[in-house]
């Protein structure tokens, strides 16, 4: 049994297919998914996917790549997160890769997920992309992880170093890998890998985006998760079986979801 720990499948280019992805994760024993929010907008679409399928969670948040959009408080996130569809406060962090200029708005709009996080109890999901040393910087300051008496958290479609992985797991954080990982050019990701415990060890598609080989460049979809823990099998040197109950379990772990 795998679990998709970061999808989309609110897109429009998944939300028109839900019987054949649903239908596809059964096929491919990946029983669960967690459709993460992107934005306050179509927050509901990914609301109603996890009401309406029991197999579905979801989180809410605004993803920091979006500029133009309406900002949350930590009271409309807390409002919102107050439905036991909701496991999760994101997806939150920082990326400067995309975006220029004064990203003062962008760290704001991470702290502002980081005390929500901390006032419902719920883990942070967060996307860091060229920004590591503020995003740790802000985790630290903030409170974020266990190790601070706040919720734990993953950080999702991991490819930043060795380092920025430990410093998170110290905080009590959880490592994410995508198909990113099966990708031939991804040596040094892979190098973080064979060192995350499994313990610590989450898997996810982010699908549509990020399809895993044998599938790359195609629309990604959450039955294609078991592909990344094929590859993180191999790469660690243990049983397939072996990945698929440790992330398993992390998962219902981290959610704090009850079998």
């Amino acid at each position: 049994m795998y679990i998709d720990s970061h999808c989309h499948i609110n897109f429009p280019e998944l939300a028109a297919r839900m019987p054949e992805i649903l239908g596809k994760m059964a096929e491919n024993e990946v029983s669960h998914a967690l459709c993460v929010s992107v934005d306050l907008p179509h927050f509901p679409s990914v609301l109603e996917l996890a009401e309406r399928h029991p197999n579905i969670y979801a989180s809410v948040g605004v993803h920091p790549d979006y500029e133009d959009t309406p900002e949350p408080s930590v009271d409309d996130l807390i409002r919102l997160a107050d439905n036991p569809r909701i496991v999760a406060i994101g997806e939150t962090g920082l990326d400067y890769y995309r975006l220029e200029g004064d990203l003062e708005w962008q760290r704001e709009r991470f702290r502002t997920h980081i005390r929500a996080s901390r006032a419902t109890g719920k883990p942070l999901i967060i996307h860091t992309r060229a920004a590591s040393e503020d995003t740790i910087r802000i985790m630290r300051e903030e409170g974020a992880g266990t190790d601070a008496g706040g919720a734990a958290g993953v950080m999702h479609c991991f490819t930043e170093s060795l380092e920025v992985a430990k410093a998170a797991m110290e905080m009590g954080f959880y490592i994410s890998f995508s198909g990113i990982v099966t990708f031939k050019s991804a040596k040094d990701l892979q190098a973080v890998a064979r060192e995350v415990p499994l313990e610590q060890m989450l898997i996810e598609t982010d699908s549509p985006y990020l399809a895993p080989v044998p599938h790359r460049g195609r629309v990604n979809e959450p039955a294609l998760v078991r592909h990344v823990a094929e590859y993180l099998a191999t790469l660690k040197g243990v049983p397939v079986q072996q990945i698929a109950q440790q992330t398993t379990d992390n998962f219902f772990n981290l959610f704090k979801i009850a079998r």
